[in-house]
């Protein structure tokens, strides 16, 4: 495996980075993943723009511009022989004196690690997974906002360890006010009475990517769409429910707390999305060198 590392490509076991990187002392930085279908990202330049902007909100300079990306992400892939990839792009405070102040750390860290991409199991997508609500609430948004996709990944890591002990496959955290926010790494929305509803930004969620070109998609459709505040009681009682991020594209969501949604089954809608996504989906990559095109 070859990773970037600051300003070349080394193996990967020679990818080391300091134990005073504030990355690693306090979580200070911020990342990106994205998907690659064929050699081509999936919703590139709205990714490179959501960490520029999770980048400029912690007051953190990027070492690239949005134009030095696509040529190293190219790169990336072809030097690990990669054509369906997951990309990982990582940017600390870099390495500094002990202490929170950012200004102990001159130059930011830089790593991109491809790798071939984790696929999820068939049979999730033929039947469904299984959630839990979360004991562990979302971080407040005035205390961290959930637009900022951090390094700080702790309370997520809380949460998808409930559900790891619960043996399920993920789960739902609520916000301060006991309202929906999503779960650990992705986004939710639920079917009722055939409105697509999905919990609004302002619950305190990060905007995925692929959330919004679910949103794009039924709307195309005439599918009747809702971001708003939603108490759990909704989801166990609605229709459908599904998961969106940029690995696992569009997830049914059988159970919550091993009660049914629905009929237990991935319902009309959510494989109306699903089908919709796929043939849709070529409209949504770009070659990487493409990007300014």
């Amino acid at each position: 495996m070859w990773i970037y590392l600051n300003n070349r490509f080394v193996s990967r076991d020679e990818a080391r980075v300091s134990i005073f990187d504030h990355g690693f002392l306090y979580g200070d930085g911020v990342y990106e993943t994205l998907r690659a279908y064929g050699g081509r990202l999936f919703m590139l330049r709205q990714h490179l723009e959501r960490l520029e902007r999770s980048a400029r909100l912690i007051g953190l300079a990027l070492p690239l511009t949005i134009s030095d990306w696509p040529p190293l992400l190219e790169e990336a892939l072809r030097r690990n022989g990669l054509s369906d990839a997951y990309l990982r792009l990582t940017i600390s405070r870099g390495e500094g004196s002990i202490g929170l102040d950012p200004s102990l750390c001159p130059t930011p860290t830089l790593v991109v690690i491809a790798q071939p991409l984790p696929n999820y199991p068939p049979h999730l997508y033929d039947e469904g997974v299984r959630l839990i609500i979360s004991q562990t609430r979302r971080n407040l948004a005035e205390a961290l906002p959930p637009h900022i996709k951090s390094l700080n990944f702790l309370n997520n890591i809380l949460a998808k360890r409930e559900a790891t002990l619960a043996k399920v496959f993920d789960a739902v955290m609520l916000n301060a006010t006991g309202h929906l926010a999503e779960c650990t790494t992705s986004n939710l929305f639920f079917v009722r009475h055939g409105r697509l509803c999905t919990p609004a930004v302002g619950c305190g969620i990060l905007d995925g990517i692929t959330r919004n070109v679910v949103l794009q998609l039924a709307r195309a459709r005439y599918i009747e769409t809702e971001e708003g505040t939603y108490p759990p009681a909704d989801v166990f009682a609605a229709d459908e429910c599904f998961l969106t991020n940029t690995t696992m594209e569009i997830m049914p969501v059988r159970s919550l707390n091993d009660r049914p949604i629905g009929s237990g089954k991935p319902g009309p809608l959510t494989q109306t999305l699903q089908s919709a996504f796929r043939s849709k989906l070529p409209d949504f990559l770009q070659k990487a060198p493409g990007l300014l095109d």
